[in-house]
């Protein structure tokens, strides 16, 4: 499984919606509205590395009401927070 965080930059006025839209992504696990230098961020779990472009470059950036992103690709995962249980159903 291949993990990408998201750092995105919303517009203001649309940041619930977009938390929205981005949520209902195909392979976006989560959105998480958050405090500091971005509004949104959103982790995206895909099986093929290839999946990252289709998701991150392909719908997250065109959602309405995104305005900037950054990605970042995990290596490794050091706790296993509820993902054991979660990809065991596989989602």
């Amino acid at each position: 499984m291949i993990t990408a965080i998201v750092m995105i930059t919303a517009a203001t006025d649309q940041i619930p919606e977009t938390a929205a839209r981005l949520a209902d992504i195909d392979g976006v696990s989560e959105v998480y509205s958050v405090a500091g230098s971005v509004d949104l961020i959103a982790i995206v779990r895909v099986r093929e590395f290839d999946d990252i472009a289709r998701v991150i470059s392909g719908r997250i950036n065109k959602a309405d009401g995104v305005i900037e992103t950054d990605t970042h690709i995990a290596f490794q995962a050091f706790s296993q927070h509820d993902l054991e249980s979660t990809f065991s159903l596989g989602l």
